[in-house]
């Protein structure tokens, strides 16, 4: 760990343990039992707010920077995931990833609770024809899908947040058990999944929100 961080401080110079332990809830006449085997997290932060998490065994990139994973102006997250991954597989010596996954979770536009109106901005997966949505206060639809040699967990969510409604998408494309030479490959084409069926959901009025300039 000590030659990862020296390898990645540039970018993450802010560093920390953590140590956590698991405490199981039992019934009242029992006592809490405390696992006394420790989990280490290491967790390292950028200037700007990117979060890199290393446990025992798993990595991961936490980020609300960035605005593009591959294409376009400014900065790429995928160029974030080719730089940590390489330094972290060439040091660890990782032969086969277990599980990699690429997850994307978005607070979107949510204009109305009138069928119409929700329609015309959503192709949900939603069950409207069954379930008025005016009446709905609270859904999570979960639905987790073969793509090829990939897999993806689609997620629609409907909440009130103090007092205001608010609809996620939440997508997380994931492959199993691979090369870890070939890691890039994997994300490249989970991004393109979850970008195709982002696209499925999202209808013209929500793409144009999504054009107009931030209000100052």
């Amino acid at each position: 760990m000590g030659e990862f961080q020296e390898a990645i401080r540039d970018q993450f110079p802010e560093s920390a343990l953590i140590i956590k332990k698991t405490i199981t809830i039992v019934s009242e006449n029992q006592k809490p039992e405390e696992d006394s085997t420790p989990g280490k997290l290491w967790q390292f932060k950028s200037v700007r707010g990117d979060i890199l998490n290393v446990e025992f065994n798993s990595l991961s990139i936490v980020s609300e920077h960035y605005k593009t994973y591959e294409l376009g102006e400014g900065d790429k997250f995928r160029d974030l995931i080719e730089t940590v991954g390489n330094k972290f597989i060439d040091i660890m010596k990782i032969p086969i990833i277990k599980r990699i996954g690429l997850r994307y979770i978005d607070e979107c536009p949510f204009p109305s609770r009138e069928h119409a109106i929700f329609k015309r901005h959503y192709n949900s997966a939603f069950p409207l024809s069954r379930f008025n949505l005016e009446d709905v206060s609270e859904s999570l639809l979960t639905i987790v899908t073969r793509k090829g040699d990939c897999n993806l967990r689609y997620v629609e969510r409907i909440v009130q947040e103090g007092g205001v409604d608010k609809f996620y998408l939440d997508f997380d494309g994931f492959s199993l058990d691979l090369d870890s030479s070939h890691y890039l490959d994997v994300t490249d084409k989970l991004h393109l999944i979850i970008s195709e069926e982002y696209e499925k959901t999202l209808k013209t009025p929500v793409y144009k929100y999504m054009r107009k300039k931030p209000v100052k």
